[in-house]
């Protein structure tokens, strides 16, 4: 399963996109052992089949992948922000190590099928035989349903990168050096496992936090084999699940729950959620638009004054 973001237009009278279906959101609240009601799941900022909003040129695509037993909803801050600034996001399940339903109402949980860095890399690489399809004005719904408005034949596949988080920021160094299509790529604190051993040559970003070349021998022999543009930026108090929704999310549900903040610390880390937000709205989007438009900004030159907490790592 996969979902689409995209700049839209005439977008408000049309129904709000939900991070999850609902399906699925409730095996990831069983999972999780949150006794909440998946009917209150959360909306995001995107509306369903709103018409794609042409800017007189094709539209740069980004991917995405998710971590290990995570799903393609994970870090739609990120994408709707990526959205917003012009891009064309396609989100990924990685069945069998996801939480997903289907159309006809099937729901997939994390099981028993082993999936690797390699199988998502695999999937990422299918998905951009798909928007080479959709960049030609193929639609690849396997049931034939209509694409929205516009979307068809407005994709730059010239232009495409990719990002993930955790096992997805893996397979995403993974599917760059099989694939020379993505041109740019971002790892949210990825492993790096197993070692990669293989140069690659086109802009690479880290965003660390727990999976740092300082504690993770393989990310650290992975730095040494980019031979272009990198870069590693890490911020003061987060841990493996900051940067992402449950940034946010983890305090709403702490609060119904009547977690401590420790309790919630222990999920998120001491990182303010607003700056996580903030920090995921800036970084992605100033990288991308570097090494897919080259749209110069300063935001990547060092450190800011305006994120003092994002340290840039030598």
């Amino acid at each position: 399963m996969a979902s689409v973001w995209y700049p839209a237009r005439r977008a408000e009278n049309l129904p709000r996109a939900p991070w999850m279906t609902e399906g699925a959101f409730r095996a990831l609240l069983t999972d999780a052992g949150f006794p909440l009601d998946p009917a209150l799941g959360p909306l995001t900022a995107g509306h369903l089949g709103a018409p794609v909003r042409r800017m007189g040129h094709r539209l740069p695509v980004i991917v995405y992948s998710h971590g290990s037993g995570s799903h393609r909803g994970d870090h739609t801050v990120m994408v709707q922000e990526l959205a917003s600034h012009g891009y064309v996001v396609f989100t990924v399940d990685h069945t069998y190590d996801t939480f997903t339903e289907f159309p006809d109402g099937r729901v997939v949980t994390p099981g028993d099928v082993p999936m690797f860095p390699r199988d998502f890399a695999a999937d990422l690489r299918f998905l951009l035989d798909c928007v080479e399809g959709v960049a030609a004005g193929r639609n690849p719904d396997v049931d034939g349903k209509p694409l929205p408005q516009g979307l068809l034949g407005a994709l730059d596949p010239r232009r495409i990168g990719a990002f993930g988080w955790s096992k997805g920021g893996t397979a995403t160094a993974l599917t760059m050096l099989a694939d020379r299509r993505v041109r740019a790529g971002l790892s949210i604190d990825g492993p790096m496992q197993p070692t990669i051993t293989t140069d690659l040559d086109r802009p690479f970003m880290m965003m660390t936090a727990v999976f740092t070349r300082a504690a993770m021998p393989d990310v650290a022999a992975f730095w040494t084999h980019l031979r272009g543009w990198r870069l590693d930026i890490q911020a003061d108090g987060a841990i493996h699940n900051s940067y992402g929704d449950n940034a946010m999310l983890i305090p709403q549900a702490g609060k119904i729950l009547g977690m401590t903040d420790q309790q919630i610390q222990d999920w998120i880390g001491t990182l303010d959620p607003v700056r996580s937000v903030r920090i995921q709205q800036a970084y992605p989007p100033a990288f991308f638009d570097l090494h897919l438009r080259h749209r110069g900004g300063h935001l990547l030159d060092g450190p800011s004054a305006a994120f003092p907490e994002v340290k840039f790592l030598p």
